[in-house]
């Protein structure tokens, strides 16, 4: 029986293919679960039209997501973890650590979506990918930085912000 599908079936094919099936594969599988239809004319032309609607709300879908891959690209993200004095990592940063660094700064990214080789477990620069579609994906770049190394930065700035303002207000 040759029957057109309406959605993709695996090992059977894509939606708008015409397939030849057996007569109860399809009577009792592909056409009550809406997977398959009969070929006829007005079928064909009705699924051309949705597949082409598809084809268009992809582009659109992924031209979006590459400007947001442009955004997180752009952007450096630090991830705070605790060292010993060798700088050794205890534990690791994982995907869903870095998942959560890029939330907070407002992407909707999953664990899911952040591929790392292997967990870091070194403090340095790291590039990591983002698969926002299949077709696109993102390059961030995540600083992995100790906090005695980023406590003892701190000191340091807020002792020349009060010195600043102290210098404002002797020529006050």
């Amino acid at each position: 029986m040759k029957i057109l599908l309406k959605k993709e079936v695996k090992k059977l094919g894509n939606v708008g293919d015409v397939v030849d099936v057996a007569n109860g594969y399809a009577r009792n599988y592909l056409l009550p679960k809406k997977l398959a239809t009969v070929v006829t004319k007005g079928n064909i032309e009705q699924i051309n039209l949705q597949v082409s609607k598809n084809q268009e709300r992809r582009k659109e879908e992924i031209k979006e997501l590459q400007v947001l891959a442009g955004k997180i690209a752009d952007i450096s993200y630090t991830i705070t973890v605790k060292t010993n004095k060798e700088g050794k990592l205890f534990g690791s940063v994982t995907a869903n650590d870095v998942a959560k660094v890029l939330s907070e700064k407002g992407f909707q990214i999953d664990e899911k979506m952040v591929i790392l080789e292997a967990p870091i477990k070194k403090c340095d620069l790291h590039n990591i990918t983002v698969v926002l579609h299949p077709d696109v994906n993102a390059q961030c770049r995540v600083w992995v930085v100790s906090e005695s190394e980023k406590t003892a930065d701190s000191p340091q700035e807020s002792s020349e912000a009060s010195s600043k303002d102290n210098s404002e207000t002797d020529k006050a």
